[in-house]
């Protein structure tokens, strides 16, 4: 009489082994997958602050490079209708704020070289747009405001190596300027005071 076939009753192996070990391979996917989406998230994470920290290209802009930086009393600098955007200055600094009458220009320079904006107007610009590069000015401890004799353009906004010509005040790249460039990454000596040196802003 012929044996009746019996199953096996033994799982194969592979099936075993899932058993056993199977949720251990979910937690790894998990933990590998959710690494993955983290790294994602930090880079997107960096991506948008270095985006928001560079300073949008602003349209007129004049760029100067290879800008001296030495120290020198009673510099004078060549008439160009223009306030100088670098080079040899006073050893000591202008005091950021807001000023009614024009101010030493080597001082100035100096001031630049800390990171701040100089925010020049020419004399006889009407009183309204002078107050607002006043009100654009007051509070912001890295500008300076001085009217300028000469000035060739009715506003000039000027930080180290960057000059920027205005037609008037109500030109939308004269606040984006100052955003961009006061203590901005032009800044030859960032983290510098424009304060505790030579002058008395009126505000």
């Amino acid at each position: 009489m012929a044996k009746k076939a019996t199953k096996s009753t033994k799982a194969p192996q592979s099936s075993g082994f899932a058993a056993r070990y199977g949720h251990l391979l979910t937690i790894d996917r998990v933990i590998i997958g959710g690494s993955v989406l983290l790294a994602l998230i930090l880079i997107g994470v960096f991506a948008l602050n270095a985006s928001q920290n560079s300073p949008v290209e602003i349209e007129g802009v004049v760029r100067s490079v290879g800008l001296a930086r030495d120290h020198q009393e009673n510099v004078t600098y060549p008439n160009t209708g223009l306030p100088p955007v670098g080079g040899t200055h006073n050893p000591v600094w202008m005091n950021c704020g807001i000023y009614d009458t024009p101010v030493r220009t080597d001082m100035a320079v100096h001031s630049l070289e800390h990171g701040s904006v100089w925010l020049t107007y020419q004399p006889d610009l009407p009183a309204e747009q002078v107050q607002q590069l006043r009100d654009l000015a007051r509070g912001k401890d890295h500008v300076l405001l001085s009217p300028f004799p000469g000035l060739k353009s009715p506003v000039v906004a000027t930080a180290w190596g960057l000059q920027l010509e205005l037609p008037d005040t109500s030109d939308s790249r004269l606040a984006a300027f100052v955003r961009n460039y006061a203590n901005g990454p032009q800044t030859p000596e960032p983290g510098a005071a424009c304060s505790g040196g030579f002058g008395q802003p009126i505000a």
